[in-house]
């Protein structure tokens, strides 16, 4: 018999427990030629959400848990889960259960005809007509300026074979875009859609601030584009520069009109600064992500699995 993990992230989900236990119990009704495994991963939740993991897990040999030992973020505590995950397969949801389950026997069944990466495509959103149109605009230039067919309209909710789920363990840096990682592994993808459901407890935990990092580690992580910009930009500034140059020489020698003195000097510096500290700032955010990554820190640390202290603290490989 197969087995099939389905990873959840949490953080302050406390009140989603009582909807997750019925949505997992619809799973094991809808699904039983699977072995089951729903690993959650606390991340560092400051409510009663690792208490609920832990009754889950003492009242049913389904429920695995990881207790992260501190908050590090869902990119991350995704990162635990395939540490950590045993199936054969990977299903990863929303701890909120946006995500319906409805849609897993599809992907199940995808799954057995060969596909390695079975990705969900949102059909419609209730998100803010802002979020949507932000987010599109940012698929659509991050598409422009990489290499890798980014999906569009996709998240984290797909199943992933043991194949992809080894990969994406393989790849180990902390300054993660995982969305961007699904497509960077390749292997042979299947794309299915779902209605995404109301939240119908607590809030989201992606503010505005979150939702930027995200969208600069994603094009950083995959494209050199901004620092190709930085230095089409410079050559344009310096184009421009001994063009005008030309311009003064031959309008003072052969006109000779009076140079403009205080605002074109102020003009250019300011214009000229601008550039300086944009290709400066561009080059800083790689640069401080190389730095993020030759330290070698571990991603993550953990607390217990299941309650057991582990030594290393960290997954073994």
């Amino acid at each position: 018999m197969k087995k099939v993990t389905i990873l959840l992230p949490a953080y302050n989900e406390e009140g989603s427990f009582p909807l997750i236990r019925e949505c997992m119990s619809q799973v094991l009704r809808d699904n039983a030629a699977y072995e089951w495994e729903f690993l959650m991963v606390n991340d560092g939740s400051t409510d009663n959400t690792l208490q609920q993991m832990i009754r889950l897990h003492n009242e049913d040999s389904h429920y695995n848990y990881v207790d992260l030992s501190r908050n590090y973020g869902k990119e991350i505590a995704m990162m635990a889960g395939f540490d950590y995950a045993t199936g054969d397969a990977l299903i990863i949801m929303d701890a909120d259960m946006q995500h319906p389950v409805d849609v897993i026997p599809e992907m199940l069944r995808w799954w057995e005809e060969g596909y390695d990466d079975v990705y969900a495509e949102r059909v419609a959103s209730k998100e803010t007509w802002f979020k949507r149109h932000s987010s599109r605009l940012y698929y659509t230039i991050l598409a422009r300026l990489t290499r890798v067919p980014i999906q569009r309209n996709t998240g984290d909710f797909r199943l992933l074979d043991r194949s992809c789920v080894e990969a994406l363990k393989s790849m180990r840096e902390t300054e993660r875009n995982t969305k961007g990682m699904y497509s960077w592994i390749g292997f042979h993808k299947k794309g299915i859609t779902y209605q995404q459901k109301l939240r119908t407890t607590g809030e989201t935990k992606w503010s505005l601030h979150a939702l930027i990092g995200l969208a600069m580690n994603g094009i950083m992580s995959y494209t050199i584009a901004p620092l190709r910009i930085a230095s089409i930009l410079g050559l344009l500034v310096s184009f421009v520069a001994f063009v005008y140059l030309i311009y003064i020489l031959v309008t003072t020698l052969a006109f000779g009109d009076p140079v403009a003195g205080y605002p074109t000097i102020m003009v250019t510096m300011l214009f000229l600064g601008g550039v300086q500290l944009l290709s400066l700032g561009i080059i800083g955010e790689y640069l401080g992500r190389v730095f993020n990554e030759v330290k070698g820190r571990p991603a993550y640390f953990i607390n217990s699995y299941n309650g057991e202290k582990k030594k290393s603290n960290t997954a073994e490989f």
